[in-house]
């Protein structure tokens, strides 16, 4: 912290010079005995003036120096830490890509090594409430089973369903799975991290994971033992060589060793323990903070905070005297007497001291945004406010009484938490007419024109359900006690289009993966 310390505005700090000065000439024009030295004989002034008592003490003209200087570092600005624009996510983007080769049915850890890995999945979705998550599976293949997200629930469902398998091509590239990953994050304004969970990465992978060290944070949590531990086919039995012994799968660990010293990527191999989810969140965390630290572009300035003592020192200024202490008294009781509570009673004191927007600033950062939101008079931090505050319609209406690119797109995001996708697709539009190639607005006017067109899907298909009568009525001829039977067309289709879709999470994967794999092979 003390590395980064720097002035913003330093040229401010030449007003020094005219504190000492200050200093400088008012010490002389009360030394009495510079002022008589050239018109009385020195032996005769020592007999003359008689040197006060409180000549050490603390006059008036230090205390004006004081204020000068303090003013003068104030209005240079310093600071230490720099500051994160209003909607930028608090939490790193996860890519999460699980190995779904054989080996991974090998029950050295139990009930298996995937059974394991998806248990560690959901430990860390828990650790990291509230951020978004992607999931990518490979084998010789690589494929995303689902985009960024913070639906929990949704992303447990699929890994559930995941299973060796599913996967069309048998084998092992990282690579691909790097790339996939890699794509997952290419639109995120803020730093990621990538997650390998495997039993081994094959040498080949090495120089595309160094290369991605460098864009991403790559991690790697190591599923298996040395010792290792037979793999379980489909059918319950366990896979063999060509002896006919049975397959022995072993983690890595000197591989996983190698990859550490020659990628930079970090490794750890899974415990029983929760330890190892702990270090692949500390890690995450820690590599997302640094990188905000790095690429942010605007400095917190920290001057304001001397207006404080300023304020002190400038009512020490006053004459002392009944009134002063009066009204001092009054300055100090008064909050106290009248709020109704510690809080009132708090806020009331800094009115003397604050503006509005500093005094919200000041609640923004403590995390209460309601109370930020009551006390920003600037439209924008106030829409910010009530946004971080989950009041997204009035946060929307802030907003737009400022015409800006900014606002608009401020306005989208509101919108889209509003589930108003049509609007948001306007915003983000008039967003990239005042701000064109603005990478963040044209990725987030994607994201609505698909949500758009989504909702655009249910409403036709909600207009097109079958409300048909019964097309005929049809009889049983087989015999003389023949019942009458009313067949509905329209509820047969239905049914059977039911009955068609329900297929398990694992079966939709298996398909789309077969597809895939085909598309890319062509």
């Amino acid at each position: 912290m003390i590395e980064n310390f720097h002035f913003l505005r330093p040229w401010w700090l030449s007003a020094l010079v005219f504190a000492a000065a200050f200093f400088w000439l008012a010490s002389r024009s009360t030394d009495i005995r510079s002022r008589w030295k050239g018109l009385i004989a020195p032996h005769l002034l020592d007999h003359l003036v008689i040197d006060g008592a409180g000549n050490g003490r603390f006059r008036p003209q230090h205390l004006m120096a004081g204020l000068i200087a303090l003013g003068a570092i104030a209005a240079a600005g310093p600071t230490w830490q720099k500051e994160l624009p209003p909607f930028v996510q608090d939490t790193a983007p996860l890519v999460i890509a699980v190995d779904l080769s054989q080996t991974m049915d090998a029950i050295d850890i139990t009930p298996s090594r995937l059974e394991r890995a998806k248990l560690k999945i959901k430990d860390i979705l828990a650790e990291r409430s509230g951020a978004r998550t992607a999931i990518v599976a490979y084998a010789g293949s690589a494929h995303l089973v689902l985009p960024l997200t913070e639906d929990t629930a949704l992303i447990e469902t699929y890994v559930d369903a995941f299973a060796t398998r599913i996967m069309p091509i048998e084998g092992k590239d990282t690579t691909k799975a790097l790339m996939v990953a890699g794509e997952a994050l290419s639109k995120e304004s803020t730093a990621g991290t990538i997650l390998l969970m495997t039993d081994g990465i094959e040498d080949k992978a090495y120089p595309e994971l160094k290369a991605d060290q460098a864009k991403n944070n790559i991690l790697v949590l190591g599923i298996g033992t040395a010792e290792g531990g037979p793999v379980k086919t489909g059918t319950g039995a366990f896979l063999t060589g060509t002896g006919g012994a049975r397959l022995i799968a072993k983690l890595d660990v000197e591989g996983l060793r190698n990859l550490r010293a020659l990628t930079k990527a970090e490794v750890v191999t899974v415990t029983a323990d929760d330890s190892d989810v702990r270090w692949v969140s500390e890690r995450i965390a820690s590599h997302f903070d640094q990188r905000l630290s790095d690429e942010g572009n605007r400095w917190r300035d920290a001057g304001w905070w001397l207006t404080i003592p300023i304020g002190i020192l400038a009512a020490l200024s006053f004459r002392r005297g009944w009134v002063v202490r009066a009204a001092v008294a009054v300055m100090l009781l008064h909050p106290f007497f009248g709020a109704r509570d510690a809080r009132a009673a708090e806020w009331h004191m800094v009115d003397a001291w604050l503006t509005p927007d500093q005094q919200g600033r000041r609640a923004f950062e403590r995390g209460d945004f309601d109370a930020a939101a009551e006390h920003f008079q600037d439209p924008f931090w106030r829409g910010t406010a009530l946004y971080r505050a989950g009041k997204f319609a009035e946060a929307i209406d802030a907003f737009a009484t400022v015409n800006s690119a900014e606002s608009y797109y401020d306005q989208g995001n509101a919108l889209l938490h509003l589930l108003k996708f049509e609007e948001a697709v306007a915003a983000y539009k008039q967003a990239l007419a005042l701000r064109p190639d603005w990478p963040e607005a044209e990725a987030n006017l994607a994201v609505a024109n698909r949500l758009l067109a989504v909702k655009k899907d249910e409403e036709e298909e909600q207009q097109q359900e079958p409300n048909l009568k019964p097309d005929q009525v049809q009889f049983d001829k087989k015999g003389e006690k023949g019942k009458e039977g009313l067949v509905n067309a329209g509820e047969q289709t239905s049914e059977m289009w039911m009955r068609n879709i329900q297929v398990s999470p694992a079966d939709l994967m298996a398909r789309k993966f077969a597809i895939e794999a085909g598309n890319s092979q062509q």
